[in-house]
């Protein structure tokens, strides 16, 4: 796990959350998601928290428990120092071993960066680990026609379908949306987002 959070830490040092590719001034489509799908007051797990704002949105709609993972220690850091209720956890999302169940998963941008079968079936097994039955999967990644990688590293595009699919027998499709992301350099990127519900 060392050489992936290095790699996150020197991002999340390199400069302002402002001036992050994937900066959002608020809680962005994944608040409002949480808000029309989820369970009132649901505790909530934010997989590749990062520095995001989500949480004080989280909170504002009424989802005080939140627990924040990410592999950047300076990320979590961070966040602690401006959230000091969020839950902080520092493990790679692929080998987390869950410790309660969660009415939400939100992932914005994560599940893209794993771009093998392994990867992506030991994320699919935590993810079902954590939910609790009737509890909702919120994920973004890049859509088909987003980028190839990002933060120099290589991605995994997504289609809305491929999402559903690969979530399995475990999960209901309950939404699906498109979001056209302007980065704070002012380019465009193409994100998927689905809301899964476990069955």
């Amino acid at each position: 796990m060392s050489g992936a959070a290095d790699h996150w830490d020197k991002v999340y040092a390199a400069g302002p959350r402002e001036g992050l590719s994937w900066y959002e001034p608020d809680g962005g489509v994944s608040a409002r998601l949480i808000a029309e799908h989820a369970a009132p007051g649901a505790p909530v797990v934010m997989v590749g928290a990062g520095r995001s704002r989500l949480p004080g949105a989280l909170r504002t709609s009424g989802f005080g428990d939140v627990t924040a993972l990410d592999l950047s220690d300076a990320a979590l850091e961070a966040l602690a120092a401006e959230a000091a209720w969020v839950r902080c956890i520092r493990a790679d999302v692929t080998r987390w071993v869950p410790e309660r169940r969660y009415g939400v998963w939100q992932d914005r941008a994560v599940f893209h960066f794993l771009t093998t079968p392994e990867a992506q079936a030991a994320y699919r097994r935590v993810m079902v680990q954590a939910l609790a039955p009737g509890g909702i999967a919120v994920i973004g990644t890049f859509d088909e026609d987003g980028p190839e990688r990002c933060s120099g590293l290589p991605v995994q595009r997504w289609s809305g379908a491929g999402l559903e699919q690969w979530a399995g027998a475990d999960f209901v499709p309950r939404a699906r949306l498109r979001q056209v992301h302007v980065t704070p350099q002012g380019r465009e990127q193409p994100f998927v987002f689905v809301v899964l519900e476990r069955v």
